[in-house]
């Protein structure tokens, strides 16, 4: 493991952990393991449901998501009768169980008509039996792709919860990050989604792109506000293998850390709560509802070429890529995949005991904080003793101890990025490096 004194004097934006471990550590089975004997385990009483759809209007300079820029209608339709093969299949595997979360992703999902959208829907409800009107529904969209229609069927389908990528209200801004947006489309769309009744609406911004300034920042941060979001996540710029960015090989300066403190600055001054380094809710925010999901202990099923799914020892996906071409070639194999083959499971990662408690320390620590009890029931172990690293956080004034756990410090979650990957085990961390990107 690298020094913690080393990575600090360097810069605070290593990578983004939304996930442990990154998909750039999976790697195919040998042989392939079925999909009943990967969930055998499971507990199955408060599943996370996602759905993905891996298409866009465009794809953003910085974007290295499992998405594929305009589709021809005949590409996502095949893409929708393979999706509803793979739900039934995994219905079969699953049997009984139940959902506290669902969420359909991308790409751009109101890439989809009306019929594509009330499609996806029906296989949440009919097919694996989740109730959109009893637990929280978050759905993704774009300015480019929702109208009214859209979001009137997204609302009656139960979804309370709707996120924009904004990134900035500055048309010369986006336009540096490749996305030709313009900002009177976006309002627009926006104020769409508040008049259709969304109880959440969550506005993701980015801070680091070519020209921005504090003045600038702060400025797409007040027009962001004007639509009283309950949600705001504020993305550092990264420039990863081949994107746009990526491409250009441009060395991206550390302007991003006095935006983002400029940034966290006003959303507390106007009354946002921050929940992580990226996360900040307003108080308007409506209390959380629906059954209890805690990532670091229930499962999460993932549907959809793209999808990650969790359960306690084993995560799987398709494969990944980024670059356009390897992106359609996967879609096209997943669309061409028949029912039998969806039992099987041939890609993602085995976690060891070892691993197991790596992930739910560091998914505690980078959210609410490492509880010692709960994770002591759970592992029947001291974490501390398990991970004597987290001292060195102490130490640093990155964490302290805080009632009967270890929380970040404002000067640690503004490091997130750094601690993450800096927490990763070695083994993890060597899969990473020696993944080929494609």
């Amino acid at each position: 493991m690298k020094r913690l004194e080393e990575m600090l004097e360097g810069s605070p934006y290593v990578a983004y952990l939304y996930g442990y471990p990154h998909k750039t550590a999976y790697r195919p089975f040998a042989p392939a393991l079925s999909l009943e004997s990967v969930w055998a385990e499971e507990r199955r009483d408060a599943l996370f449901l996602y759905f993905h759809v891996p298409f866009c209007e465009m794809r953003c300079g910085f974007c290295n998501l499992f998405t594929a820029a305009g589709p021809k209608q005949d590409v996502v339709d095949g893409y929708l009768a393979a999706l509803e093969r793979e739900t039934r299949r995994v219905k079969e595997a699953l049997g009984t169980a139940s959902f506290a979360r669902l969420a359909v992703g991308g790409g751009t999902p109101t890439l989809l008509d009306v019929a594509g959208l009330h499609r996806v829907f029906d296989l949440a409800e009919d097919v694996l039996g989740a109730d959109p009107h009893h637990i929280p529904v978050s759905v993704e969209v774009s300015p480019e792709t929702v109208d009214a229609e859209k979001l009137r069927v997204l609302r009656a389908r139960g979804t309370d919860r709707v996120s924009m990528g904004v990134q900035s209200f500055i048309e010369a801004e986006v336009a540096a990050v490749k996305r030709p947006q313009k900002t009177a489309q976006v309002e627009s769309a926006l104020d769409l989604i508040r008049s259709t009744g969304f109880p959440t609406l969550n506005l993701d911004l980015i801070y680091g792109m070519e020209g921005q300034t504090v003045e600038s920042f702060l400025f797409s941060l007040r027009a962001a506000l004007r639509f009283s979001p309950e949600e705001v996540y504020l993305y550092p710029l990264y420039v990863r293998p081949l994107t746009f960015l990526g491409k250009k090989s441009r060395a991206w300066d550390d302007l991003r850390l006095s935006l983002y403190r400029a940034g966290r600055e006003f959303l507390l001054s106007e009354g946002y709560t921050q929940v992580s380094m990226r996360m900040f809710r307003a108080r308007h925010a409506p209390d959380a509802s629906g059954p209890v999901y805690r990532c670091q202990e229930d499962g999460m099923v993932g549907l959809g070429c793209g999808a990650r799914s969790y359960t306690g020892r084993v995560h799987y996906s398709s494969e990944y890529a980024v670059g356009s071409r390897e992106v359609r070639s996967i879609i096209a194999s997943y669309s061409e995949r028949t029912s039998e083959s969806f039992g099987e499971v041939g890609y993602g990662f085995r976690l060891s005991g070892e691993e197991r408690r790596r992930r739910h320390m560091l998914l505690s620590l980078l959210a609410d904080g490492v509880d010692f009890a709960a994770y002591r029931e759970r592992f029947c172990s001291d974490v501390l003793e398990d991970f004597p690293e987290l001292l060195e956080l102490e130490a640093h004034g990155l964490a302290r101890r805080e009632g009967v756990g270890l929380v970040l410090t404002a000067a640690g979650v503004e490091r997130s990025d750094l601690i993450g990957p800096w927490l990763h085990s070695e083994g993890v961390r060597a899969l990473s490096e020696e993944y080929a990107w494609r």
